[in-house]
C-alpha cells in the first residue's frame, strides 16, 4: 500500500497531492484525469490507479492520500536515501528524475555555493542560462566551474593559444550571464605532447548539502536524449566531501584558474 505513489517523482508527486487536495481527482480515478492531473505519459497509470482504487477500499479517501503523502515526504526531506537520475528512453513503470529536471532544481535552490565540473559543454548559452540566472537572482552565490580545455588531434597549438582560445570562446559565445563564475581547468589536458588526462568529472555541488554525481555532460544531448545514468544525494556529509575535495584541487594548483 503506497508504494507506487510513494515511488513517484518528488514533481509529480507533488501534482499528486495538489489533484487530490482539491478534489481535482477523485474516485474512481479515471485513467483521463490521472494524465490530466499528473501530466507525464511515462507513468504506470494502471498501477497508481489501482493503488489509489486499493486505498479508497480501505476508507481512504483522497484527502487522507494527500495528507498521507504530505506526511511522508516532510519526514523524508532531509534524509540521505539517494534517488536515481535518468536521460534516455524508459517504460512505464520505471521510476527516476529526469536530468535536466534535476539540473535546473538544484541550481534554483542554491544560496551560497556551487561547484559544477563537466568534461564536454555544448551550446553554452543555452546549458548555462539556469545558472546565469541564478547568479543574477542571487548576488552573494559564489560559483565555480572546472571546465575541460581539449588539445585537437595533431595539434601543435601552443597551451597558452588554446587556453585563450577557450576562454575568448566562453565568455563571448558560450556564458549568457551578466556575473561570471570562477573557472578552473586541467593544465594537464593540453600538454604539447601527449595529454596526461583529462578533467572527465561530471558533478554539481549545491551549498556543500546536496551532490548531483552522472555520466551526463553539460550538452542538450546528455539532458535529452542519450542513455545518461546519476545519483541525486542530499546526504550533506557526501557533499561536502566533494565541494572540499574540488576546493583543495584548487588550493594545491591540480586545477588553474582560467584567465
Amino acid at each position: 500500500m503506497l508504494i507506487a505513489l510513494l515511488e513517484l517523482p518528488p514533481p509529480t508527486q507533488r501534482r499528486l497531492v495538489r489533484a487530490l487536495q482539491t478534489s481535482r481527482l477523485e474516485h474512481p480515478f479515471e485513467l483521463s484525469r490521472l494524465r490530466a492531473a499528473l501530466g507525464d505519459d511515462k507513468l504506470d497509470l494502471e498501477t497508481i490507479r489501482a493503488e489509489l482504487l486499493n486505498l479508497h477500499g480501505r476508507g481512504i479517501g483522497g484527502h487522507g492520500v494527500a495528507a498521507v503523502l504530505e506526511a511522508v515526504r516532510e519526514q523524508s526531506r532531509n534524509a540521505d536515501r539517494p534517488l536515481l537520475v535518468w536521460t534516455g528512453p524508459t517504460v512505464a513503470g520505471l521510476v527516476a528524475r529526469d536530468t535536466r529536471e534535476v539540473f535546473e532544481e538544484l541550481l534554483g535552490e542554491a544560496q551560497r555555493q556551487i561547484w559544477l565540473s563537466t568534461f564536454a559543454l555544448h551550446n553554452g548559452s543555452r546549458m548555462f542560462q539556469p545558472l546565469a540566472d541564478r547568479m543574477d537572482a542571487a548576488p552573494g552565490l559564489q560559483v565555480s566551474l572546472l571546465l575541460n580545455i581539449g588539445r585537437p588531434f595533431g595539434s601543435k597549438t601552443a597551451a597558452p593559444e588554446l587556453v585563450a582560445k577557450f576562454a575568448n570562446d566562453l565568455w563571448s559565445n558560450q556564458w549568457p550571464g551578466h556575473r561570471r563564475p570562477d573557472v578552473f581547468y586541467d593544465p594537464r589536458s593540453i600538454e604539447s605532447s601527449q595529454p596526461e588526462g583529462v578533467l572527465h568529472a561530471k558533478a554539481l555541488v549545491v551549498d556543500e548539502r546536496v551532490a548531483f554525481v552522472g555520466s551526463a555532460n553539460l550538452t542538450e544531448a546528455a539532458f535529452d536524449r542519450n542513455f545518461e545514468a546519476g545519483v541525486l544525494s542530499r546526504d550533506r556529509a557526501l557533499a561536502g566531501s566533494l565541494a572540499r575535495h574540488f576546493r583543495t584541487l584548487v588550493e594545491h594548483g591540480k586545477v588553474v584558474p582560467l584567465p
